[in-house]
């Protein structure tokens, strides 16, 4: 996949939604919330402060992060699903 992102943005491959609540239930599809948690495939350059210095980006290739449930766009590429955020919309990165 050739998809560089440019900027501030990075480019997460959501993962799958949990399929059973912490007590054992199992939802239904039409019951599941969308994930908010994803690894990430590309990171741009990073952002351009107003001085033209650039501030590299926090995340990197290979990282599992938790982002906004409403974040960015969700493009099709190569039959997979990604998202493209601004490294803003990152909330955490998980061990």
């Amino acid at each position: 996949m050739k998809l560089k992102p440019l900027g501030d943005h990075v480019v997460i491959r959501p993962l799958e939604a949990e399929d059973r609540t912490p007590g054992g239930i199992v939802l239904p599809d039409t019951a599941k919330e969308k994930s908010t948690k994803g690894e990430v495939v590309a990171v741009g350059s990073g952002r351009v402060l107003p001085n033209g210095r650039t501030v590299p980006p926090a995340v990197k290739a290979g990282q599992t992060v938790i982002y906004s449930k409403y974040a960015g766009s969700e493009v099709k590429v190569d039959g997979k699903e990604l998202k493209i955020v601004q490294e803003s919309e990152i909330l955490a990165i998980l061990d």
